[in-house]
């Protein structure tokens, strides 16, 4: 039960920082925002706060700020946000790049609290643990590729092996590679750059007659003192890690691979969260296995919410540079109110696959 609570209460946080973003953007920019909400559902504490910035008297906050009853997520509902208003700081009113940094800045917020998340996580340990090479296999001649013993893999073909995936994400780019790759390493505290060093693919069969095809790369891990600064870039890398993680699930789903049964909603997280912790050995690793999929949800909202669909912030970006272009192009725009109907067409798509993949995970609960 008591993972069940925390589990809830991480995810309505996660939202509800997502909607803090667009907040704290709106008041710097000077967009009215008419209600702040944490929570949704009915209200249990509003208040409008006194200020005396402007007139020294006591005025009426233009802002409502409300507590709700179901800490699930949260809103934040600017002025003339989803039609028109006559009021000149409304959100339809504001510059582009106003709207922009808006529409953007809830999800910055959710990558931002992932970034931070992960650096709470690194500042734990004393040293990091990155990939390198850690020897050749006998017979496959690689002494003189180039690589040594030690080396600590920065990079192959330009692409950067993170730390916090670099072992596993080292062997399954030198899967799909060919014969020659480019490799950038730290030797002795130097960047060495290797061009066009030669891994081919060599057969073998062993005693057993079992056929085997290998580049004949021992890869492990070494470890690197955690210095600040270490910890900041192994924390930037990680959360790099966390998008290319999100990406590749996007992928699998809309290749086919995995279907609308493989998703899971706030049902289905809670459940995980329940999971991980329940199987922890100890309360702290417990606390910090929670901790890491935080960061992976922080990260994954902020990616969902940039896709180019409707009703997301990614959509309305969209329509904001299509406004742009065709304004630019023929002096015209798209009609707030049609821009409106698509949008809420697509919150009605939207809640429509929350309702099935929360009612799949309910089945998933139940063995169904």
């Amino acid at each position: 039960m008591l993972y069940i609570i925390i589990g809830i209460f991480i995810f309505g946080v996660l939202i509800a920082t997502h909607e803090l973003g667009h907040f704290l953007s709106a008041k710097v920019l000077g967009v009215k925002v008419n209600e702040f909400s944490i929570g949704m559902g009915p209200a249990i504490w509003q208040s409008r706060r006194e200020t005396e910035e402007e007139t020294g008297e006591g005025t009426e906050a233009e802002t409502l700020y409300s507590l709700r009853a179901l800490p699930i997520g949260g809103y934040c509902a600017m002025e003339g946000e989803d039609g028109d208003s006559a009021d000149p700081r409304s959100f339809g009113r504001a510059a582009g790049w106003k709207k922009l940094i808006i529409m953007c800045a809830g999800a910055a917020m959710n990558f931002l609290t992932g970034f931070l998340i992960i650096l709470v996580l690194n500042s734990q340990g004393e040293v990091f643990l990155v990939p390198a090479v850690s020897g050749f296999m006998e017979g496959y001649g690689l002494e003189d590729c180039g690589l040594e013993p030690g080396d600590l893999i920065v990079s192959v073909d330009g692409r950067r092996m993170y730390s916090l995936f670099g072992q596993e994400r080292l062997l399954n780019f030198l899967s799909k590679r060919g014969d020659t790759s480019d490799w950038v390493v730290s030797r002795n505290g130097e960047r060495i750059v290797l061009k066009d060093v030669f891994l081919p693919r060599q057969e073998r069969v062993d005693a057993q007659g079992n056929v085997t095809r290998y580049r004949g790369l021992s890869v492990g891990l070494a470890e690197q003192p955690a210095t600040v600064g270490r910890r900041l870039l192994y924390s930037w890398y990680g959360s790099a890690d966390l998008v290319e993680v999100v990406w590749r699930s996007l992928g699998t789903l809309l290749s086919g691979q995995v279907g609308v049964r493989d998703l899971s909603g706030p049902v289905g997280i809670v459940d995980t969260m329940t999971e991980i912790g329940s199987q922890a050995p100890t309360p702290s690793a417990a606390l910090e296995d929670l901790a890491f999929l935080s960061a992976l949800i922080a990260v994954n909202l902020a990616v969902m919410n940039l896709l180019p669909l409707p009703a997301l912030d990614g959509g309305r970006v969209l329509f904001l540079l299509l406004n742009g272009l065709l304004y630019a192009l023929f002096r015209k725009k798209i009609s707030p109110r049609y821009e409106g109907y698509v949008h809420m067409a697509g919150l009605a798509a939207l809640m429509v696959l929350m309702l099935v993949v929360t009612l799949s995970d309910v089945g998933k609960l139940f063995g169904w």
